[in-house]
């Protein structure tokens, strides 16, 4: 049986929570968007999903600052500073009465469209500015137990076809490539760069660990992520060796342990890769402490004694 680095619990009070669109909120069963949205009608948008932790966002300033980073890079003016962001943000959660173990999706696309056509010069309102906050923890059996990759066709490409550092709402590359891995009857899909290396996953960031060193990608053809950064100045300030390089499939075959990372789910174990077998074939050590470590530093971000 499959599962996701997204797996979670449900939740019976999401059915009720409140949402925001453009500032209002509103009951999640009201909430609505225009059908000529550009982010309905293209994909025209960029998005961040965020932790909420003992009552503060955890590192809410990266996320805002990829955020506004990628905005600027497809011409789109969000509307709001950081700083109105953040309280939107803010009151959203605090309708909600919001404190703890809560997810949350940001979303803003270019706006409404005159006519379902892809030309930016055709929209005609602001900026759509959704968020969604629901009471979600990841499924802790997923934790225990590790996930399964393959390895899959679907490439990250270059940056003059699709920034893969942009955290669009156009992910119809990482879709695909996550139909495959579950059709090979695997949790999340293993990507690699135009050059045959190692690059990401479809929804999460992949590391390996050889020997005494922590491995990751160049970063050059996957999303600028927050976890994977936060785990990688964490694993040197504790003294591990830790890359980012390029490495084959090959050498992540012979790892001695592997693990992605993502807001959501924090450090997942990977057990296995196009059927072989990582190390022990269980979650291991350095994983685990390198978990350890990056939730102690979500807890002081957000407030929390270490």
């Amino acid at each position: 049986m499959t599962s996701s680095t997204h797996a979670f619990t449900p939740d019976p009070r999401n059915a009720v929570v409140l949402v925001s669109i453009n500032g209002e909120l509103v009951p999640r069963a009201a909430a609505r968007v225009s059908l000529f949205d550009a982010g309905y009608v293209l994909g025209d948008g960029v998005w961040e999903g965020l932790r909420l932790v003992n009552g503060r966002i955890a590192l809410l300033d990266r996320h805002l600052k990829r955020l506004y980073e990628g905005a600027k890079t497809i011409d789109l003016d969000i509307g709001l500073s950081p700083a109105q962001m953040s309280e939107r943000l803010q009151a959203l959660v605090a309708a909600n009465r919001m404190t703890d173990g809560v997810h949350i999706r940001l979303m803003v696309t270019r706006g409404v469209k005159a006519t379902p056509h892809q030309d930016p010069r055709f929209t005609i309102s602001p900026a759509t500015i959704a968020i969604v906050a629901e009471w979600k923890n990841p499924a802790e059996t997923v934790k225990r137990r590790g996930i399964r990759l393959a390895s899959v066709a679907v490439r990250r490409g270059a940056p003059d076809v699709q920034d893969p550092g942009l955290n669009s709402h156009s992910k119809l590359n990482c879709i695909a490539a996550c139909i495959q891995a579950s059709k090979a009857g695997a949790d999340e899909a293993l990507m690699l760069d135009p050059h045959g290396f190692v690059a990401t996953c479809n929804s999460t960031h992949f590391f390996v660990v050889r020997g005494a060193a922590l491995w990751t990608s160049t970063g050059r053809y996957c999303l600028k992520g927050i976890t994977r950064g936060l785990v990688l100045e964490l694993a040197r300030r504790f003294g591990m060796t830790a890359e980012e390089r390029d490495f084959t499939l090959a050498e992540a075959y012979g790892a001695d342990e592997a693990f992605v990372t993502g807001t959501f789910g924090g450090l997942t174990p990977v057990i296995e890769i196009d059927g072989r077998r990582i190390g022990e074939g269980r979650p291991g050590p350095i994983t685990a402490r390198l978990a350890e470590w990056h939730a102690r530093a979500i807890a002081e971000d957000c407030g929390q004694a270490a």
